[in-house]
């Protein structure tokens, strides 16, 4: 591996990047095929026959694979190519500029995740230049439509071509950057995601004149259920995810935080253990990850200022934990509204959560161990949705790894969705090496 010049490599990556940040593949409408057609363009150069299969017109999809000699099954890295929209007004540099500015390439997807892309995309140009004698195939997919749907992108593909991305596992984003707490570093691994369960409630009451005020009003009978099941946590599941993440951070923070996140996991303690941590984005994100959730974001009642509505309805966003299925949420839900609301269940999507005690697993921690001595490598639950839900279908172990070192006061937080959106180029020069070796040392090895 001395052949390696990872400079070289790094600049490589910038120029790919720059080159996606530039096709404007704002979803709708998504003009995926433009990024498609970039990458299968590369792929081809390296001697690999990439296809770009579309859904629709535009909507295209760019699968490579390399071949092992087939002794263990497939790795799949997959990424979406789709970014949402952007603010131009609200941009220090224009959103599909590509600019190298400050250290960093700016553009909309520069994290979510057109440079995850890259680092894949590096990932099998490396493995073909340097790592000819692999066990497993390694499968690159760079899909449509995951800020909307995925129905044109990767639901599509396990539907109509299961057999070009089939794998055993697969790795792709919101996992694997530094996260710093109490003066450590963390690298969060996304092995759960929780499920989705969208509801639209209902209330009905008496309609009548706004001056005559009574209690049998709709709004009134929908406002006292919402806040009766948002007001308190429903019930804690400690799910083995969790449990590791918590247990992880404890052990490597010590003293009196330390005790009172241990304390979070215990039935009789947890209320009073997560009311001591600071309000912070982390106490939030606990608290999700040991419960089911639901958020009343959408509220409607009414026509007129002086009349009593005689219905009024609420759309929640449900999530629900591994171990649950929409039965079973739905009687935690149901037992905090109340009587008389009605409930009506618009989408679902399952939880998933994936073992820690894996081959992939234990290469990751070996080599973020390396890449980043100190460092503690934790499982992780993701509190929204990703593709993984998908390929799941297909039997793969979904892993969310797409490493990232943030150094500390390094802007990250709030870039993802968010105006300026960009990723340091020593982040990403790290997270090409990182995934190429984790991949390399995991489709090399008797496993």
């Amino acid at each position: 591996m001395d052949a390696m010049k990872w400079d070289a490599i790094a600049d490589e990556a910038v120029r790919h990047l720059q080159a996606l940040l530039r096709i404007d593949t704002t979803n709708p409408p998504g003009n995926e095929s433009a990024a498609a057609e970039y990458l299968a363009g590369v792929l081809r150069a390296e001697g690999l026959a990439p296809i770009v299969l579309e859904s629709e017109p535009g909507r295209g999809n760019c699968i490579a694979r390399l071949r092992g000699d087939g002794s263990h099954q497939p790795l799949l890295l997959y990424g979406h190519t789709d970014v949402v929209p952007a603010e131009p007004d609200h941009w220090t540099h224009p959103p599909f500029s590509g600019d190298v500015a400050e250290g960093c390439i700016w553009g909309r997807g520069a994290l979510d995740m057109k440079s995850i892309v890259v680092m894949q995309l590096m990932t099998i140009l490396l493995l073909k230049r340097f790592a000819p004698e692999l066990q497993r195939d390694v499968i690159f997919a760079a899909t449509a439509d995951e800020e909307i749907d995925s129905d044109v992108g990767a639901g599509w593909l396990i539907k109509q071509h299961p057999d070009l991305v089939r794998a055993e596992y697969g790795l792709s984003e919101l996992g694997g950057y530094t996260l710093y707490l109490q003066g450590r570093r963390f690298y969060p691994i996304q092995t759960a995601e929780k499920g989705t369960c969208w509801l639209k409630i209902r209330a009905s009451g008496r309609p009548g004149h706004g001056s005559v005020p009574h209690a049998d009003n709709a709004a009134l009978r929908l406002s006292q259920a919402i806040v009766r099941v948002a007001s308190h946590s429903l019930p804690l599941h400690v799910t083995p995810t969790a449990a590791g993440f918590v247990q992880r951070i404890a052990r490597s923070i010590g003293g009196l935080t330390g005790l009172t996140l241990r304390a979070a996991l215990n039935p009789v303690l947890h209320e009073a253990a997560v009311r001591a941590l600071p309000r912070s984005s982390f106490a939030d994100t606990l608290r999700a990850i040991l419960h089911n959730t639901v958020s009343p974001n959408q509220i409607t009642a009414g026509h007129k200022v002086n009349v009593i509505p005689s219905e009024a309805e609420a759309r929640l966003d449900g999530r629900m934990l591994p171990g649950f299925n929409v039965d079973s949420f739905l009687s935690e839900v149901r037992s905090r509204l109340g009587p008389g609301i009605q409930i009506d269940v618009e989408q679902t999507s399952p939880p998933l959560e994936v073992p820690v005690d894996t081959p992939l697993f234990k290469t990751i921690e070996q080599q973020l161990n390396r890449s980043d001595p100190g460092a503690i490598v934790l499982p992780y639950m993701l509190t929204g949705a990703t593709d993984a839900k998908l390929f799941a279908r297909l039997g793969t172990r979904c892993y969310g790894f797409a490493p990232m070192k943030i150094d500390p006061g390094m802007a990250f937080d709030g870039l993802i969705h968010g105006h300026d959106e960009r990723i340091a180029i020593s982040t990403l020069a790290f997270g090409v090496r990182v995934l190429y070796e984790t991949v390399r040392d995991f489709c090399l090895a008797q496993m």
